[in-house]
């Protein structure tokens, strides 16, 4: 329960009265002024974080396409997000992206709003569309090392924005529930989070999700003296730390089971002792960026942690 005293400021703004918000709302958005002046009606979601959070707080009829999804639902969100106009398996061009004659897009990583993507921020608030990107994917100005309380006052931001502050509450309280009943390992194991590459991994890094969880799991990351939220590395360095634990990112392009094998059959890899014993983590990807995957998955992460041995 070590994490009620970090979330006391939760949960004295949950016991306020939600109170109707007052528009219109100008935002700073990865040092971009945004400016709502009606609660958004016409959404269009890019990345599965994105569509996520939207289906979590109930306004599944407010997105009139979503594009770059990293994976399938979450099987509590399936029924809620069947049947959603798919613009793109990628990242939509603009022009996709207006025929669904949106109002606000909502983008899991500022790179969405490029001009040869879903379009430049300046363009599209000249065509009436407001858009928004997680706070944690920003790049034009460095965001903070990310924690669970940042997260969760996103997910009040955007209750805010769509005039649903009672959902944005619940889902808050029920995140911070089950993030207060996990108990952070005591081992002192090291962990190595490898989302994805072969011949050079790319890994999680000390500031985003990947070292979000890792901390609330009790295990060190290896990687975690890397102000980024991820880096490449190189296999040697890896097999040197030598981690008590791997986290493999379970991704359609790049599964779970591609890099057990990969591990197992590299020369170098097969030598470390989280290879040999199968001392592996598995969170899928949609879960591995700043969303609210990320408390659900920590969780199932501490029970598949609890399960390890390490000859003790």
């Amino acid at each position: 329960m070590r994490h009620l005293g970090r979330f006391s400021f939760i949960l004295t703004l949950l016991a306020l009265p939600a109170q109707a918000a007052a528009y219109p709302l100008t935002l700073d958005n990865c040092g971009y002024t945004i400016t709502i002046n009606q609660a958004p009606e016409r959404v269009v979601t890019i990345k599965s974080t994105a569509t996520e959070m939207l289906l979590s707080l109930g306004l599944g009829d407010h997105i009139v396409g979503v594009g770059f999804q990293d994976g399938p639902l979450p099987p509590h969100l399936a029924l809620a997000g069947a049947g959603l106009s798919v613009l793109s398996d990628k990242l939509p061009s603009q022009e996709v992206v207006l025929e669904a004659e949106p109002d606000f897009i909502y983008g899991g990583w500022e790179s969405n709003f490029a001009a040869d993507g879903a379009g430049e921020r300046p363009a599209l608030a000249g065509l009436g569309v407001a858009t928004y990107v997680a706070p944690a994917a920003c790049r034009s100005i460095k965001p903070a090392k990310l924690t669970f309380e940042q997260l969760f006052e996103q997910i009040g931001e955007l209750g805010t924005i769509f005039d649903a502050q009672e959902a944005a509450n619940r889902l808050i309280t029920d995140q911070q529930a089950i993030l207060n009943a996990i108990a952070p390992d005591p081992r002192g194991l090291t962990a190595l989070w490898y989302s994805s590459g072969t011949k050079t991994p790319y890994v999680g890094a000390g500031s985003n999700a990947p070292a979000m969880i890792m901390e609330a799991l009790g295990i060190a990351n290896i990687y975690a003296d890397i102000d980024e939220g991820w880096t490449s590395a190189s296999w040697e360095a890896i097999v040197d730390a030598n981690p008590d634990v791997i986290v493999l990112v379970d991704a359609a392009w790049n599964s779970a089971e591609q890099k057990k094998t990969l591990l197992a059959e590299n020369p170098i890899t097969s030598q470390l002792d989280a290879v040999i014993n199968q001392r592996y983590l598995v969170i899928p990807f949609p879960a591995s960026e700043a969303g609210i995957r990320n408390v659900p998955a920590t969780a199932d992460m501490a029970a598949q942690l609890a399960k390890l041995t390490f000859g003790e």
